[in-house]
């Protein structure tokens, strides 16, 4: 599995980091989303699809297999 993001898109909601701390974070100055890992562990496979489906902008997208 493997995330990617687009800052472009994102608004800052910050679902994503609410769901998947482990994966993603903030920028303090924009707020936009920051990509800790592009290679989360499968443990983690839960909280990135709740994250993907939570992001209003669709900036986080899943990649598997």
């Amino acid at each position: 599995m493997r995330v990617s993001v687009d800052r472009d898109l994102c608004v800052g909601a910050g679902q994503c980091v609410l769901s998947a701390e482990e994966v993603f974070d903030q920028d303090l100055h924009d707020g936009l989303v920051v990509l800790r890992t592009p290679d989360p562990s499968l443990a983690g496979l839960d909280a990135v699809r709740d994250a993907v489906d939570r992001c209003p902008a669709g900036a986080v997208t899943l990649h598997e297999g």
